[in-house]
């Protein structure tokens, strides 16, 4: 496997975070992403090292925490539920209509798409 010299910094001199390359971070960190696809959280830790890649001219970054100190996800509540399908709600309705439209409505248009097409109902004449 080939991988860019400048992204291997082990001991954190050049980027002052331990600092490895794309898929060769050591057993036990893991991203933001991979922490919550196993149903962790960082849990108010700091990252501990980075993973650094090159993507086409833009180089990014990915911060890596240790698994042994996340914590799990705080479970979904029943006033958190109703809160997000309000707000999600809020955003599949029109607001000239007043119709859910069951997708979320555009806000360049800032309405649905029928009533973006409509005529207008008065005429500048």
């Amino acid at each position: 496997m080939r991988f860019r010299r400048r992204f291997w910094d082990p001991d954190g001199t050049r980027y002052g975070l331990p600092t490895y390359p794309w898929q060769l971070a050591p057993e036990g960190l893991a991203t933001r992403r991979q922490l919550r696809s196993s149903s962790l959280r960082p849990g108010g830790q700091e990252p501990v090292a980075q993973v650094m890649w090159q993507s086409r001219r833009v180089v990014r970054v990915a911060y890596l925490y240790r698994t042994d100190l996340a914590l799990p996800v705080r479970p979904m509540t029943v006033p958190k539920y109703r809160a997000l399908a309000a707000a999600m709600l809020a955003r599949r309705t029109c607001p000239i209509c007043r119709v859910d439209r069951g997708y979320v409505v555009s806000v360049r248009l800032g309405m649905c798409v029928p009533c973006a097409d409509a005529p207008p109902m008065y005429s500048a004449a």
